[in-house]
């Protein structure tokens, strides 16, 4: 096996958006992939069926928050590589339930690391941070240009050397859980890289109204029905097509003894921001018609600006966003044109369990 491709990778959260891609991603390129979920998560048994038919890879169903089983899988597969997706991913959700936010996102995190670190073969872990990590950067001062909101004197975005403050019981644990990754490589040297993402968007994502916002609004134009606008629209956020993502993993795990104990920022960066109103727009375009939208308060905690400043992934990892957000959007309205009763399916299971619940 070439030291460029891990031989066995797990994937936690691996029947997730992001999980199967690069599940799939890995496959491809010559490594032997197991995932673990618990299939929880709307449109995670559709992805599941999709990675064991379609990739031929295994998927253990199981739960990060049970430390016993999660040392029993690490010990069982050895990987030389773990990724580890899963976890609950939404500010919202987390405000109404914080016990069970805290739980996937920080203890789960914890119970991997453990196992990591009982393996003693001192695999790669990258983790799938947040750019909520940086909180409401209160410091940087935001102003209208052009029909959208922009940073003012903060050109090259939110570096890595952005304050910490963990806003919402999603923050602190995904904030917690990613302090912890970076101590365990200094403390215990398992070699680890954080990933504090942005938007990232694609095919096989199941976006609902609080997350998952560029599917959300893909799914609704499609459906010809109304969506809500929190806040003015003219909000920015730096989207990052999920085909960009899975290639810095990779390169993390080529480069890893150069990027370990590392975190980056991982965005489309300045080169690739969108406004809401502008997808809107783009979105108007793709279908031919208008999309019918209105608008509501802002919610809490809602930023009117992020944008990351991801100089340090392309200096140190190689890497750079390749998808610009037109051409990244346009795959994903075909995706989900092309599977839009599928993804209606997935969309109307998820919320009779939540309201059966």
């Amino acid at each position: 096996m070439s030291s460029k491709v891990p031989g066995r990778i797990l994937v936690t959260g691996g029947a997730g958006f992001i999980g199967c891609h690069a599940a799939a991603m890995f496959k491809t390129i010559g490594s032997e992939v197991l995932c673990l979920d618990n299939l929880s998560r709307r449109g995670s048994e559709t992805n599941a069926d999709w990675l064991m038919q379609d990739h031929k890879i295994g998927l253990v169903k199981a739960d990060i928050r049970n430390a016993d089983a999660m040392v029993k899988v690490v010990r069982h597969f050895r990987p030389d590589m773990i990724l580890h997706a899963a976890g609950q991913v939404a500010v919202t959700t987390s405000v109404v339930d914080p016990r069970k936010d805290f739980e996937e996102n920080l203890l789960g995190t914890f119970n991997m690391l453990e196992a990591a670190r009982a393996l003693g073969t001192n695999p790669l872990f990258l983790y799938t941070s947040t750019n909520k990590v940086y909180g409401g950067m209160d410091h940087v001062k935001v102003v209208l240009k052009d029909g959208r909101w922009s940073y003012e004197g903060l050109d090259t975005g939110a570096s890595e050397d952005t304050p910490l403050d963990f806003h919402s019981p999603y923050g602190c644990s995904k904030g917690g859980a990613d302090q912890y990754v970076r101590d365990y490589a200094r403390i215990y040297d398992l070699p680890s890289v954080v990933f504090r993402q942005s938007c990232i968007y694609g095919a096989r994502q199941f976006g609902v109204e609080d997350q998952g916002w560029v599917a959300w609004f893909t799914i609704r134009a499609l459906q010809q029905r109304p969506l809500t606008i929190y806040g003015d629209g003219r909000q920015v956020r730096d989207v990052l097509c999920v085909d960009d993502l899975v290639e810095a993993f990779r390169l993390a795990w080529e480069k890893r003894s150069e990027v370990a104990g590392e975190v980056f920022n991982m965005g489309g960066g300045v080169s690739n921001t969108m406004s809401l109103l502008e997808l809107v727009g783009l979105l108007e375009k793709l279908s031919g018609r208008p999309v019918e939208h209105s608008f509501a308060d802002w919610r809490p905690g809602d930023q009117k600006v992020f944008v990351a400043d991801v100089r340090k992934a392309v200096q140190r990892l190689g890497w750079k966003p390749v998808v610009t957000p037109e051409n990244g959007v346009q795959r994903l309205h075909a995706w989900v044109q092309d599977n839009l009763e599928m993804v209606e399916h997935e969309l109307n299971k998820a919320l009779y369990v939540k309201v059966a619940a």
